[in-house]
Parts: C-alpha cells; structure tokens; sequence
C-alpha cells in the first residue's frame, strides 16, 4: 500500500512539474512576442517648434534603430516648424531645438501621439536649448 501511495504521489508530482513548465513556457513565448512588437512596430508624433531665433531643430525621424536613433537637423527653419515622423517600437520620439537672440531667444516644442500631446517643453533667454524627449507610446 505505501509503495502505491509512493507513485501516486511521485506521478502527481511529475505531472505537475510537467504543467509548471508549460505555463512557463508559455509566459516566456508572450513576452518574448511583447518584446518582438515594442521592437518593429511603428507609430508616428508630429513635432512642432515655435518661437523667435531658433537656429537650428534636431529631431528622431526614424532612422537608425530603435536603440540608436539617426538623428537630423534642420538649419535656420522657418518658423512655426511642424514635421509628422513615424519611428521605430520603443524610439523615444524626440525634438530639439536651439535658438540664440541677443533680444532674448524664445522657444516652444511640443510632441503629439493620436492628437494629444505627450511632452512640450519652453525655455528663453539669450540662448535657449529647449527640447522635448518622449517614451515611446508603444513601451508603456
């Protein structure tokens, strides 16, 4: 009898280690999926800069990789400046403009996601480094 009670009990444990494993299994696949998707998705922001004396906008327009964004820049723009980008899973959208004004630099960033902006920053002075740094929508 105690040798039945032995297997019962050794098979139940088995079993059981057996299903663990698969759940596990299983949680691991999905997160590797997640990571998968935060990785090659794609969204677009639009960015957009106003204010006097901007020199110069540099900004994440898709290029590179997720981890390391190409980076570009506009010389001397026109003002206000807007550009609609689309980047890469967990690219953090970001746009950084520099104006230098002896009359006092002003500037304005903003980035929008679906229509609601999800960072804007200000800054003045005689030199103004304002900029806008986002998480990527698809991370969180």
């Amino acid at each position: 009898m105690l040798r039945t009670v032995r297997a019962a009990v050794g098979a139940l444990a088995v079993a059981g280690l057996a299903l663990g494993l698969t759940a596990c299994t299983e949680a691991a696949d999905k997160a590797v999926d997640q990571v998968d998707k935060a990785v090659t998705d794609t969204y677009e922001v639009t960015y957009e800069v106003t204010g006097k004396g901007v020199d110069s906008i540099d900004f994440h327009a898709g290029g590179g990789t997720a981890l390391e964004p190409q980076i570009e820049t506009v010389q001397k723009p026109t003002l206000p400046w807007k550009k609609t980008v689309t980047l890469k899973g967990i690219m953090p959208p970001a746009v950084m403009p520099t104006a230098v004004d002896v009359t006092e630099a002003e500037l304005t960033c903003s980035i929008t996601y679906k229509g609601k902006v999800i960072k804007e920053s200000k800054d003045a002075g005689l030199v103004a480094a304002g900029g806008c740094v986002a998480v990527s929508p698809l991370a969180g």
